[in-house]
């Protein structure tokens, strides 16, 4: 990668030069040093928006995934990252995490280029990964063991102990964000980690990888294996000297990697899988533009391509025709445009299999009886790209699979309710449950409803106004692990009793 100026890039023009001076990190990052591929096997990584070739990217398989757990054993063996005082971890992530912050704009950029999202998104997706690293850094001298209540003649510590190999496998709609959501407690107690970037949104891990190695972690500590998951996704999985899975991605992939886990060595697996979430709109509702604003965001930010989309609208019946005139109203203004321009809200699809799939279920809605209301068409942005305005369909039912599928792109499935329990049962016919919108003015509502959501989270009066410090998972067949908060950095720490035996 070469140099970028760090004055802020203000205009398309301005990333637009930014993108033209960059060269690529295509190489692996095993110990500690950028490499071919074993068996020298590379994928394409395309830039969505123009169809243009970004990079031929290296794409490991069984024989890199050996190496690098072994190398990554070693260093945890070794114990110059696990055994090193959690004060001298912190500062290493710390530094990490000002790097971060020197090169925002150039990691930002990687993630656009790669995957398409909004240049605007993606300086978004760098603040939340930053502020995670600094977190977990501060977080690891502030985690406490225990000492057991026992008589005088025992003392009972409960210790905490790094896991060991830990593998990241991470997606591609918010590359380096989800990234940092994984690796961050994981290095921060104390284990090594090899991270496999998605093949759709490699680089900006890659870069990563040099600015780790800047900051200061141990030789063998972090690894990037760029690749697909059926080689080295699946070698990492079924290793016998990983202890632990980090995963992020679809649910039938999550199955996958669970099975993985018992073939092998009962490693445990962390999973944040699929969502297809409702967003609950009640006829108490004082401000019904802002409202509808923010239920069309939920829904288009990112294209559609958030685990966590407000994809199922369910508004009551009694405000339900001009509630969705104002959702696509709302809708109108979010209209793709080329991701390197600041101004625009969404970008392109990954790529053309996800456009394709999104496409398919766009038809397939209204062969179903959906009312098609706003989008449904390919567009272009410049004559290029694979691009998809926002979608809305009304009068969905529960049988119509744009009501019950992920479809993991900008389609919005409208449902409406007379009743309370009605809301809520129509909410919880999912088999996902990783978040949930409710929308009222009713405290009581509020509080009896959000806690009978079957979801990981529940936005109340917003959609997904998150911090660090709360916990990011799912329920049912959105998987079983969390990300953030403390308890992420539980998760990638084991529990020891010691139990002395004390003199009389």
């Amino acid at each position: 990668m070469t140099a970028m100026s760090q004055a802020s890039p203000r205009t398309r023009a301005d990333w637009q030069a930014l993108a033209a001076s960059l060269t690529f990190e295509t190489r692996a990052y095993l110990d500690d040093a950028f490499v071919d591929a074993q068996g020298g096997a590379t994928l394409t990584t395309i830039n969505p928006a123009t169809g243009e070739t970004l990079a031929e990217v290296a794409s490991c398989d069984d024989a890199d995934a050996e190496r690098a757990v072994a190398v990554a054993r070693a260093a945890f063996d070794g114990g110059d990252w696990s055994r090193l005082a959690p004060g001298r971890r912190k500062r290493v992530l710390l530094r990490l995490a000002d790097l971060m912050e020197a090169h925002k704009h150039e990691l930002a950029l990687l993630d656009t280029l790669d995957m398409g999202k909004p240049i605007a998104s993606s300086l978004g997706d760098m603040a939340g990964a930053i502020a995670c690293l600094r977190h977990h850094a501060e977080s690891i001298d502030k985690l406490y063991g225990e000492v057991a209540p026992t008589g005088e003649d025992a003392l009972g510590l409960v210790l905490r102990e790094p896991l060991g190999v830990v593998a990241s496998i991470v997606p591609w709609n918010f590359p380096l964000m989800m990234t940092a959501w994984k690796i961050a407690p994981a290095l921060a107690a104390g284990n090594s980690v090899i991270l496999k970037p998605s093949e759709k949104s490699p680089l900006s891990a890659l870069r990563l990888a040099s600015l780790a190695r800047e900051a200061g972690l141990p030789r063998g500590v972090f690894q990037v294996l760029p690749g697909y998951g059926h080689t080295v996704g699946r070698a990492l999985a079924l290793s016998m000297d990983v202890d632990c899975l980090a995963f992020t991605g679809s649910t039938g992939v999550g199955k996958q990697l669970m099975q993985y886990a018992g073939q092998s060595n009962l490693k445990r697996v962390y999973l944040e899988c699929g969502g297809k979430s409702p967003n609950l709109v009640f006829a108490d509702c004082k401000d019904l533009d802002k409202v509808a604003e923010h239920a069309a965001a939920a829904i288009f930010h990112n294209q559609g391509e958030v685990c966590i989309a407000g994809s199922r609208l369910l508004v009551e019946d009694a405000i339900r025709e001009a509630f969705v005139e104002k959702v696509l109203a709302a809708a109108e203004r979010m209209q793709p445009g080329d991701p390197l321009d600041p101004e625009s809200f969404m970008g392109a699809m990954v790529d053309r299999a996800q456009y394709e799939r999104v496409l398919a279920y766009i038809r397939q809605g209204v062969e179903e009886g959906a009312v098609l209301r706003a989008g449904g068409e390919a567009t272009e942005v410049d004559g290029k790209g694979l691009f998809i305005p926002p979608t809305v369909f009304d009068g969905v039912t529960e049988a119509m699979a744009i009501g019950r599928e992920e479809i993991f792109g900008p389609v919005l499935a409208v449902f409406g309710f007379d009743t309370e329990e009605e809301a809520i049962r129509l909410a919880n016919d999912s088999d996902y449950g990783l978040a949930a919108g409710l929308w009222s003015q009713d405290i009581d509502r509020v509080m009896r409803v959000s806690r009978r959501l079957q979801s990981g989270q529940v936005f109340v009066n917003n959609w997904a106004a998150m911090d660090q410090t709360v916990p990011f998972g799912g329920v049912k067949q959105s998987g079983n692990g969390r990300d953030k908060s403390h308890h992420s950095l539980e998760e990638y720490s084991e529990l020891k009793s010691v139990w002395m035996s004390l003199a009389p």
